[in-house]
């Protein structure tokens, strides 16, 4: 058993071989259809000013005023750890004025405290665009095609997609006021922390998992009869074009997103092979404050380490995508050992990978590491090979070997 002297963080995962194949292969299918899309890649620092996150994602989200990783530096900012991708993007867009590229995608680590379990950690992974525009259902809906269409790249099956609207921000008023006013008379039948959250964040209740407080929402209107027409009409066109595109999507009226940002649609990717916790990405349309600046886009998340479950559960793994096994080079004496150190450039050079042994060790050595890192090739040169301009290519599988020259060898290769 590992020490735990050299373990991570709890929450907290080192990512190597052969894992990190599936994560690469993830990574680059990603970067290749956001590419058809015109998306660009923008890299923003894990850490940021609290208020970034505080002021756009809201006050009393629970991302917020629970699960945010935060810190004083030495000069007294209030800093905190990114718990999510858009702010930060956002920010950045702010910032570059004209010069930035209004679509844009990102990869990489998110942080946020709170219990570790299955499908949640500390420290994750997430995939993610920013589409930045005027609110268009169109725009929304190409969105929600990238995402599908990165799901099929990846070879994941199974996925659907659960869509709702919040709607407009001045539609926020009337929402919550009939919501309160649906769910007032069965107070009464809600855990305390729910009746809490009925004063400060009554949307949060329509998607909580708790299953006394899902009797009391059953017996609510869907919110979409509290919103205005617009608002309607909106939802309509999103699943209108959606249809158009040939893509299934099930309006979800409970479904709402826990951040103050969102406006309109919104939409959930989930998956059978995850459980109880189902979802392997959320995304919406959004109106955003930083600064002085609105922003209005249209943008998803997905979790990485979710995504691999569902892969794997689908026979999807990292063995299918491992590099292919090096060629290895085995040196008999000295001279061999410098002749082969210049082979061994060449052949990387010209697109081999390959490895051998740098210093002069005996011939049982060099192919018992020749086995561990799986060579299904080795070339063995010693004096008699340098004398004859040749090689002896052995095959590790069949257990054969014959001399060849250098045309052949790099033919073979």
């Amino acid at each position: 058993m590992a020490s735990t002297q050299f373990q991570p963080i709890q929450g907290m995962s080192d990512i190597a071989p052969p894992d990190i194949a599936l994560w690469q292969m993830i990574e680059n299918r990603a970067r290749e259809i956001f590419a058809r899309y015109c998306f660009e890649e923008v890299r923003t620092p894990v850490l940021e000013k609290t208020e970034l996150f505080s002021h756009s994602l809201g006050e009393t989200t629970e991302v917020v005023t629970k699960e945010m990783y935060t810190l004083e530096d030495r000069g007294g900012r209030q800093l905190s750890l990114r718990p999510e991708g858009t702010a930060g993007v956002i920010r950045y867009i702010a910032g570059s004025g004209e010069a930035a590229n209004n679509r844009l995608f990102y990869l990489g680590s998110m942080f946020r405290c709170e219990r570790p379990q299955a499908g949640r950690k500390r420290q994750f992974h997430q995939i993610g665009v920013e589409a930045i525009g005027a609110p268009n259902p169109l725009a929304d809906a190409e969105v929600i095609a990238l995402q599908v269409h990165l799901l099929a790249a990846w070879g994941l099956e199974g996925a659907k997609v659960r869509l709702n609207t919040i709607g407009l921000p001045e539609d926020r008023a009337a929402v919550i006021k009939g919501l309160r006013e649906a769910i007032r008379p069965h107070l009464n039948e809600l855990p305390e922390d729910a009746q809490q959250r009925f004063k400060t964040n009554v949307l949060r209740l329509l998607d909580s998992k708790d299953e006394a407080v899902q009797k009391v929402v059953a017996k609510v209107p869907p919110v979409i009869e509290f919103m205005s027409a617009e608002s309607r009409a909106y939802l309509d066109a999103v699943i209108k074009t959606l249809k158009q595109l040939e893509i299934d999507v099930e309006v979800d009226a409970s479904l709402v997103r826990g951040l103050d940002y969102y406006v309109h649609t919104v939409w959930e990717v989930v998956h059978g092979s995850l459980g109880a916790q189902n979802a392997l990405s959320g995304g919406g349309r959004y109106r955003i404050e930083v600064g002085k600046k609105t922003f209005d886009g249209v943008g998803f998340a997905m979790g990485v380490e979710r995504v691999i479950t569902a892969l794997e559960a689908n026979g999807i793994g990292a063995a299918q995508f491992a590099p292919a096994p090096p060629v290895f080079i085995v040196s008999l004496g000295e001279a061999a050992l410098n002749e082969n150190l210049l082979l061994l450039q060449m052949l990387r050079q010209r697109g081999v990978a390959c490895e051998m042994e740098l210093s002069d060790r005996k011939v049982k050595a060099q192919m018992k590491r020749a086995n561990k890192t799986g060579a299904k090739q080795v070339i063995i040169r010693g004096d008699t090979e340098l004398e004859k301009g040749i090689f002896v290519l052995k095959d590790m599988k069949e257990g054969t070997q014959r001399e060849v020259e250098l045309p052949e060898l790099m033919e073979l290769l």
